[in-house]
């Protein structure tokens, strides 16, 4: 065949090749040209006020992730409704991997059994990223209050039914729960007086406009060290490091009392996979340096971490466990 009739038959053929190879390789540039996460500022809501543990603990993990990264990790405290908006804005945001949220006990695994409609399901709105740390509640009075130990606080109660004032931060939080189960369990009755955030809480504690206030340790350690205010119980089943002289409920007589606050980061559901397992390897790198895990353990918290399947675990056996818990204590928010 002439050289000029095969060249003729052969270049149809070449360009159908060129043509495919162009399109295989396609998709390889495009994803080549995909921007790497992160590309822009990570949003950390914070479904409290400023000030509180939520808050000191978000903060101390968000400082050390742009530390270690190079990134830059925005908290967004969105305080209400027992941590419900802030957690109900994450579950709500695009699932990119740019908006997470400390989530906690309260407005996770306890808000579903509590709030007839709630307006999200933490099991299929958000997915788990990691743990981060725990925290027993602790019940505190001003220093000079007469309240020295929880007998103290059950004796002046059942004189006086209704007549001592219970402050905790949000309706339906584990610090609220705490005391209802322990009020049920002295057979005694407070006042309560809830509040939106830690920060006018423990002013009007230490001011003696509240008897008492319930909350995580890492909220009331600050004060009770600088003799401001006193520790009277804690609801864990054991001591904290942090208030080695404070006993437990459990030890005040009443066996199997437990009620602890833990802390984790989530994302909202169907954030790709590969961005959530890259978030759980930089806050568990961030949980494992000296600097972090003394400031949470200083604080009164217990580090944890773990994988987003350690996490998913906790949640899927907490939520049962807290429903039964709300469903005996009689409280309700609706």
């Amino acid at each position: 065949m002439p050289f000029q009739t095969l060249s003729r038959a052969l270049a149809p053929r070449a360009v159908a090749a060129i043509l495919g190879l162009a399109a295989i390789a396609a998709p390889t540039v495009g994803a080549l040209a995909q921007p790497a996460y992160p590309s822009k500022p990570i949003r950390l809501i914070v479904p409290f006020p400023p000030g509180g543990g939520t808050d000191m603990i978000a903060r101390t993990v968000a400082q050390k992730l742009a530390d270690q990264n190079q990134w830059n990790v925005v908290v967004d405290n969105r305080p209400g409704a027992g941590g419900n908006l802030g957690v109900d804005a994450a579950a709500k945001s695009a699932p990119d991997g740019y908006t997470l949220v400390m989530g906690q006990t309260s407005n996770l695994a306890i808000n579903p059994s509590l709030y007839a409609k709630l307006p999200y399901d933490p099991l299929k709105d958000l997915v788990p990223i990691a743990l981060v740390s725990s925290s027993p509640i602790v019940m505190a009075a001003p220093a000079k209050s007469p309240y020295k130990t929880f007998a103290d606080v059950v004796a002046a109660a059942k004189a006086k039914p209704d007549g001592i004032t219970l402050g905790f931060s949000g309706n339906g939080t584990v610090a609220h729960l705490a005391g209802e189960l322990a009020e049920n369990a002295a057979g005694i009755q407070l006042r309560h007086v809830p509040y939106k955030g830690a920060a006018q809480a423990m002013t009007d504690l230490v001011g003696g406009q509240i008897d008492l206030y319930m909350s995580s340790v890492p909220t009331l350690l600050g004060q009770v060290r600088n003799g401001k205010l006193r520790a009277i119980v804690l609801t864990s089943t054991k001591r904290s490091a942090q208030l080695p002289d404070t006993p437990t409920l459990e030890e005040s007589g009443y066996k199997g009392f437990e009620a602890v606050t833990w802390f984790g980061i989530l994302a909202p559901a169907g954030t790709p996979a590969a961005i959530v397992q890259q978030l759980n390897k930089a806050i568990n790198r961030a949980l494992e340096q000296p600097d972090v895990a003394e400031k949470l353990r200083s604080e009164g918290g217990e580090v944890l971490g773990g994988s987003p399947e350690k996490f998913s675990n906790l949640l899927r056996t907490d939520v049962p466990r807290w429903a039964q818990i709300v469903k005996a204590s009689g409280a309700s928010l609706d």
